[in-house]
């Protein structure tokens, strides 16, 4: 390490100092419960469509009714939070989103919840998802001191990774005891997030502006165009993902393939997390201070290393140790990716920007366990996992030529 970024690396303050601030506490516990909530979510609604139906096309179509409202609603999404007040949007999205598991419960416990009715909520959690994720990404520079963005990126990073690794096993294990039983945790999780939300005060609140406009409404889009690295980092993200979409065919492979249960399945679910926070914690420590790009490219080739020994594996020790692999890759790309679209973006497009990535995060994720499930209904879960690493790190290698600009970057400030 250079001379230079020894002292970049140790004249910001201690990651604990973050915790001094009340408003990102409290912005801390309010996005791990609603991260609970979710993970909770993905695990109980997967098993039970599959329960319900044992088809690997109903599993895919769980992410694309996700994504539909997402695609149709992210420009308005990303205007509401550069235009009104963040928290604000936030906490009206995770009361809709606890509307949503108490009708899940209900549908559950008195017997009359259908499949159509199932994708018709998850269409109504992807619409109220579409809102609050660029409210909630615009709302950390304002509740983080300043020049702690990459710490409290990175440790914001890994309470979600501990939801998912929490929210997985143990919505695994109270769905095996009473399938309507995660779905009054997710309620009382997204209801409590929103209540804490409704505390944070925000030093630097956002101003309300004229009625939008057509320009207004993608000019997110536009910057993150004239911004080769953003533009870069953001691509990479949608393409790798989307071809190394293996978490959709998790209930498959619980199920059919390392033959276990509900309990197993939220094991593999919570796989990931545990070496994604594991990567959080030490980059919450230790943040990067050179070569950030070419680490980014570097994890995002392991991610699809590790996607392929999944796709092959039998053997249940080696399938959560592939997914503890992958889950530790892509948290160091996705570190990096956030702190560098907030850090180039102007606070006043923040919101915009961050629609922007969240469309792109979600058609990576969301169409990517479609595109999963659509392959494995062709051709088999096993063939869909192994092709969709081999693509992912195609993409990396194909990104490092087309965004040297991106591949080039030292360091994050």
């Amino acid at each position: 390490m250079s001379s230079e970024a020894t002292v970049i690396a140790t004249s910001t303050p201690p990651a604990r100092a973050l915790f001094a601030h009340r408003s990102f506490t409290l912005f801390f516990c309010g996005r791990g419960l609603s991260s609970f909530a979710y993970q909770i979510a993905a695990v109980a609604i997967g098993w039970q469509v599959y329960a319900m139906t044992h088809s690997a096309f109903d599993l895919g179509l769980i992410g694309l009714m996700q994504f539909l409202p997402v695609a149709g609603l992210t420009f308005f999404a990303g205007h509401a939070a550069d235009r009104y007040e963040r928290r604000l949007v936030v906490l009206i999205c995770q009361a809709a989103e606890a509307a949503v598991a108490t009708f899940f419960a209900c549908g559950i416990f008195m017997h009359w919840l259908t499949v159509p009715e199932i994708f018709g909520a998850v269409m109504v959690m992807g619409a109220s998802r579409a809102f609050e994720s660029p409210a909630m990404s615009a709302l950390l520079p304002g509740v983080a001191p300043t020049g702690m963005l990459q710490k409290a990126t990175a440790i914001t990073s890994s309470v979600f990774q501990m939801a998912t690794i929490v929210g997985p096993a143990l919505g695994g294990i109270v769905y095996a005891i009473s399938p309507g039983a995660p779905y009054v945790i997710m309620a009382l999780g997204w209801g409590i997030s929103a209540l804490l939300m409704a505390f944070i005060k925000v030093d630097r609140p956002v101003v309300p502006k004229a009625p939008p406009n057509f320009k207004d409404l993608f000019a997110g889009v536009a910057f993150v165009r004239q911004n080769p690295a953003i533009l870069g980092t953001i691509s990479l993200d949608l393409f790798a993902v989307l071809l190394g979409g293996a978490t959709a065919l998790l209930p498959i492979y619980a199920r059919d393939i390392l033959h276990t249960g509900p309990w197993g399945l939220g094991v593999l679910r919570g796989a990931p997390a545990v070496g994604a926070l594991l990567t959080s914690v030490i980059m919450a420590r230790y943040p990067l201070t050179r070569r950030t790009g070419r680490f980014m490219f570097e994890a995002v080739i392991l991610f699809g290393l590790a996607t392929i020994v999944f796709g092959l594996s039998h053997w249940v020790i080696l399938s959560i140790v592939a997914l503890a692999v992958m889950g530790a890759a892509d948290m160091v790309s996705v570190v990096i990716r956030l702190s560098l679209v907030q850090l180039r973006t102007p606070d006043e497009m923040r919101g915009r920007v961050g629609a922007v990535n969240f469309l792109f995060i979600n058609a990576s994720n969301q169409l990517g366990e479609f595109e999963s499930g659509m392959t494995a209904a062709l051709f088999g879960a096993v063939p869909a996992v192994v092709l969709g690493g081999i693509g992912t790190v195609a993409v990396a290698l194909l990104w490092m030529r087309l965004f040297p600009t991106l591949r080039d970057v030292e360091r994050l400030e």
